[in-house]
């Protein structure tokens, strides 16, 4: 037996006397509420196992299983433990109270009934009973954030950890490489100052053997004079004479690189200024005409050159260390082709300046991959035995080119000469 739907909550009525049920059950429907009906104890049970109704009007006093019997059972299931019950008893002894309470009754009504006074207690402990819903349901909602919040705060601590190892870690790289950075600004100041040493060292050296060495020259070459317009010589003496007179000179040339190696590192100053490149050449080609001449070799230039700016007495220097190398390494007989070509606008100095490539071709055999990389090394020398040299020609051109400024290169393939 059961009411039409209510929005005010369901109602369970278990007693087995059919007058106290309909004037229950007709006074609660009227106020609005669901009501449901069971006869005894056992089907009061089942009917809340299975609707589990917001409240229930338990009559104490019944056959088979009581009220109290009831209130135990539905109390020791956790489904149904947390519906409140209201006692109806016309018992109203403090001891039948006190055990209602013990097992768990919310509340007792006596009869007969006094409707206002059930409705005031049936309202109350729905609401108090949905309020305890709510509050178990935020507990929990709480409960299930705190652990979140507790499982977060356990992950923000130990990333802090590692945070602070990392951080530890790199203050201890930091303090390390802070002292290799001073250690190898310590060594670094100490070897320029070397090298600083070792090229007036270099320069003093090579400035007092120039002198001696042409004492020598001089006189080898007056021995040889003499030993032409006088009586036959014996002809070793003649040939160790070109030999004194060879070396001398070499050895000259060796001083004079030396000198100018020295100076390229010395000089601090440039007198940087436009560039007459075909005065230059024209010097190269003169103080070169003998090598040129002995070698049959071929220089061709062009008839124009780009306006670039230099320091002209390095800059002859290397035209004069191309084209003798040229003439020396190239093909049989040397065949020089001389160029220059602007860059384009985003191959830039620096400075924001636009740069020219001056370059010199050859017709010789080419150079491995190997000799490309080791062509500018000081006392490197890739042909030992074609020409007599001392090395120091390209890395002198490499030294004064990232002076000024530029770069070295080469392009190579064997057989297909080198461009320079």
């Amino acid at each position: 037996m059961m009411s039409s739907v209510a929005a005010k909550g369901t109602l369970l009525i278990i007693d087995d006397i059919p007058d106290n049920v309909k004037i229950l059950f007709k006074f609660l429907v009227d106020a609005g509420f669901k009501v449901l009906v069971a006869q005894d104890g056992s089907q009061g049970i089942r009917v809340t196992e299975r609707i589990h109704p917001d409240l229930i009007l338990l009559d104490i006093m019944m056959p088979g299983l009581n009220g109290f019997e009831v209130c135990r059972l539905l109390k020791s299931h956790e489904d149904t433990k947390n519906i409140p019950i209201i006692f109806m008893t016309a018992l109203v002894d403090t001891d039948n109270k006190v055990k209602g309470f013990k097992l768990g009754a919310a509340d007792y009504i006596t009869k007969p009934f006094q409707q206002e006074e059930v409705l005031v207690r049936v309202t109350t402990h729905i609401h108090l009973n949905q309020q305890q819903r709510q509050l178990q349901a935020q507990a929990e909602l709480l409960q299930i954030q705190k652990q979140t919040l507790y499982q977060k705060n356990k992950q923000l601590q130990e990333e802090i950890d590692i945070r602070k190892q990392i951080e530890m870690s790199l203050q201890q790289h930091a303090t390390m490489l802070a002292d290799r950075t001073v250690e190898l600004q310590t060594r670094s100041i100490e070897l320029e100052k070397r090298n600083m040493e070792l090229d007036a060292f270099a320069h003093t050296v090579a400035h007092d053997l120039k002198n001696p060495l042409t004492v020598i020259t001089g006189i080898a070459d007056l021995l040889l004079q003499h030993c032409s317009t006088t009586k036959p010589t014996e002809p070793r003496y003649i040939e160790g004479l070109h030999v004194m007179v060879q070396t001398s000179q070499k050895m000259y040339s060796i001083v004079e690189s030396i000198l100018l190696l020295a100076g390229i590192s010395r000089k601090t100053e440039l007198e940087i200024k436009p560039l007459e490149m075909s005065s230059i050449l024209n010097q190269v080609t003169q103080r070169l005409a003998e090598v040129i001449n002995e070698y049959h070799a071929k220089v061709q230039l062009p008839q124009q050159w780009p306006i670039a700016v230099g320091y002209a007495p390095w800059v002859e220097e290397i035209w004069f260390n191309y084209l003798s190398n040229g003439c020396k390494y190239g093909g049989r007989p040397p065949c020089l082709e001389l160029g220059a070509e602007l860059l384009t606008t985003d191959q830039v100095d620096q400075n924001g300046d636009t740069m020219v490539r001056f370059w010199v071709r050859d017709n010789g055999p080419g150079l491995t991959p190997d000799e490309q990389i080791r062509l500018f090394t000081p006392f490197t020398r890739l042909y030992q035995n074609r020409v007599e040299g001392h090395g120091l020609g390209l890395s002198i051109v490499k030294q004064i080119v990232e002076k000024l400024g530029g770069i070295v290169g080469v392009e190579s393939h064997l057989g297909q000469g080198s461009l320079f």
